[in-house]
């Protein structure tokens, strides 16, 4: 991995990048932008609909002024085009979601020290949290990412004279509707935690598939998984797992298909000397803070994996990722 070159400016931002974010943040988590979608409003009115101070209120909508995210007229304040699609919950491209769940992250990247030191997560995982509005923010924040690249991957991945999918793990069911979309003769069952059940199938009747998707609550650790899948799909399940509950997890999805099955795994993905690119490398700490095991895992040990728990033809799908995403599938024979 080539190292960049590195300035003080350039250092110094990094260091207080979590400004810039806890700003945005604070807007998404107070509804700014909602509240300026389509209107230019004053400081004293924001702070009046949001029932905050209007001094402090007006600090933060100059501040979001100044990272282009609002614009501004003497004394008035609208959202951008931007940030009203992406930004305002009126939106239906709206991606609130994954930035409050990146918002309940911070506490735990603050103590990172700490699961360095100890090895050990430092807080539960927001997946499994008891906080509903947490585990809303991430199960809706994975269907706010997976909506940028389903359609996309759906439509790149052929899956003619295929008839049924598994979604293992699948929360909203994301994928699990975009591969029905782009493939009539395909049905699917989304198995995962009870808890995702209502925002799963909240999504699935929001692209009128419910006929054609189910979904089945359970833990595919300690439950039996269903069987009888021309094809399973599991998206940034791995990375919560430790190699040997992953092999243990793969060979359990193997036995769910049909002979001639195809797996297929999407995880950030580490180069084989693991230094790089940066965003798994980064997701590997992410792992550290809320799991006992978990981590971002090479090509080559993903593979490894495949292969291990029964696949053959185990190859990396060529499509091009961001944050260093990729898919690695097999086959079942």
């Amino acid at each position: 991995m080539t190292n960049p070159e590195w300035n003080i400016p350039d250092l110094l931002q990094l260091s207080g990048g979590y400004w810039s974010a806890s700003a945005l943040h604070a807007a998404v988590k107070l509804d700014i932008f909602t509240a300026l979608d389509g209107a230019f409003r004053t400081a004293d009115e924001v702070a009046q609909l949001r029932h905050s101070n209007p001094r402090a209120t007006v600090m933060l909508l100059d501040s979001l002024t100044a990272l282009g995210l609002l614009e501004k007229r003497d004394s008035s304040y609208s959202a951008t085009s931007f940030s009203a699609e992406k930004l305002s919950k009126t939106s239906p491209g709206y991606l609130g979601h994954i930035i409050m769940h990146h918002h309940h992250l911070m506490s735990g990247w603050v103590r990172l020290d700490e699961a360095v030191i100890s090895g050990r997560p430092i807080k539960e995982p927001v997946s499994h949290s008891q906080n509903e509005s947490m585990r809303e923010s991430f199960l809706m924040g994975m269907f706010n990412l997976a909506s940028q690249l389903a359609p996309r991957i759906a439509a790149s991945i052929s899956l003619a004279g295929r008839h049924r999918l598994l979604d293992l793990g699948g929360g909203p069911g994301t994928y699990a509707i975009h591969f029905c979309l782009a493939n009539p003769d395909v049905s699917a069952v989304i198995y995962d935690l009870p808890t995702s059940r209502t925002f799963a199938e909240g999504v699935i009747n929001r692209y009128n598939l419910s006929d054609r998707i189910d979904f089945t609550p359970g833990d595919y650790h300690a439950d039996p998984i269903p069987s009888g899948f021309d094809v399973a799909w599991l998206s940034h399940v791995l990375h919560s797992e430790c190699r040997a509950a992953s092999v243990a997890l793969l060979r359990k999805t193997v036995d769910s298909l049909n002979q001639g099955g195809i797996l297929m795994v999407q995880e950030f993905i580490l180069d084989n000397a693991k230094d790089g690119p940066l965003f798994p490398a980064l997701f590997s700490l992410n792992m550290l803070l809320g799991t006992e095991s978990g981590q971002s895992y090479s090509g080559e040990e993903l593979s490894t994996m495949m292969t291990e728990a029964g696949l053959s033809d185990v190859e990396r799908v060529v499509l091009d990722l961001p944050n260093g995403a990729g898919i690695i599938s097999g086959c079942k024979r």
